[in-house]
C-alpha cells in the first residue's frame, strides 16, 4: 500500500513513516523540504500519483489566530482537491481532544474547521483525535509560565508518548476509512498541575508551578475534562515515568 505523509519529516511523521515501511508499506515522507507543499500545493499532484492513503500530520508554523486558520483551511483543501483528482481512497488527519470542547482557543478552532472540510469531502476519511504529546511538555509548561512561575489549571490531563501515537495513526492509515473520529490518549491520567509539579522535579527546573483555576492553556481556560477522551479511547503503552524523554 501506498501511503503519503503529509509533514513528514516532523516528530510524527518520522515516527510514522519508519512503523509502515516495517509493515511492508511503501511510506513517502512529503513536505517543503522535499518539494511537497499542501499550502501552495506544490508538488501534490506527483506524490499523490498512485497513493492508496494520504496521512495528513502537518502542522501550522504560527499558532496566531489568523494564520493557523488560514494554513488548516487552505492547506486542507488543496490537499483534499489533489487527493480526488488522484483517486485516493482515505483520508487520515491527526487532530485534538478536545477540539470542539474549546472554542476559545483560535488554534483548536482552526482545527475544528479543518475536520469540518475533511467530513464534507467525498473522500472516505479517518480523523485520530489524540492528547498532548510527551515531547511537548516543556514546550507546554513553558506556555504556561508567567513571572517565572508556571501556572497550571487543576484539571484531567492525560499525554501520550509521540511512539504511541505513530502507532495508532499507522493502524488507522493502513486500515478500512472509519468515516469518523477515533480518540487516543496516554495509559494513566493524571491532575494536570500535580504532573508538571513533578515533571519540572524531574528536569531539576527551579521553576514554581502555580495551582490556578483560571490558568490558560494556549489562550483558553479549562475545565475538568477539555484535555482528556470523553468515552471510550485507545490507550497507548509507553507510561510518562518509564518515557526516555522525561528527564
Amino acid at each position: 500500500m501506498k501511503i503519503v505523509i503529509i509533514g513528514g519529516t516532523g516528530l510524527i511523521g518520522t515516527k510514522l513513516a519508519a512503523r509502515l515501511r516495517e509493515h511492508g508499506h511503501e511510506a513517502v515522507r512529503a513536505a517543503p523540504s522535499t518539494g511537497v507543499d499542501a499550502l501552495t500545493g506544490e508538488g501534490l499532484a506527483d506524490v499523490l500519483a498512485g497513493a492508496d492513503t494520504v496521512v495528513d500530520v502537518a502542522n501550522s508554523p504560527s499558532f496566531e489566530d489568523a494564520a493557523v486558520l488560514e494554513f488548516f483551511t487552505t492547506a486542507t483543501g488543496n490537499l483534499l482537491a489533489a487527493e480526488q483528482a488522484a483517486g485516493v481512497g482515505h483520508h487520515v488527519a491527526l487532530s485534538v481532544v478536545g477540539t470542539e470542547r474549546l472554542p476559545g482557543s483560535g488554534y483548536l478552532r482552526a482545527k475544528v474547521a479543518q475536520e469540518d472540510l475533511i467530513a464534507k469531502s467525498p473522500i472516505p476519511y479517518s480523523i485520530v483525535h489524540a492528547t498532548q504529546f510527551y515531547e511537548f511538555t516543556r514546550m507546554i509548561a513553558d506556555n504556561a509560565t508567567e513571572d517565572g512561575a508556571v501556572r497550571v489549571a487543576p484539571v484531567s490531563f492525560q499525554p501520550i508518548a509521540g511512539d504511541d501515537v505513530a502507532a495508532a495513526v499507522g493502524r488507522v492509515a493502513a486500515g478500512t476509512p472509519l468515516n469518523g473520529r477515533v480518540e487516543i490518549a496516554g495509559p494513566d491520567r493524571y491532575r494536570m498541575d500535580e504532573f508538571f509539579r513533578e515533571a519540572l522535579a524531574a528536569w531539576d527546573d527551579p521553576r514554581e508551578v502555580v495551582t490556578d483555576p483560571h490558568a490558560r492553556y494556549f489562550g483558553t481556560e479549562l475545565e475538568e475534562l477539555s484535555l482528556v477522551p470523553n468515552g471510550d479511547a485507545v490507550l497507548g503503552e509507553v507510561h510518562y515515568a518509564d518515557w526516555p524523554g522525561r528527564g
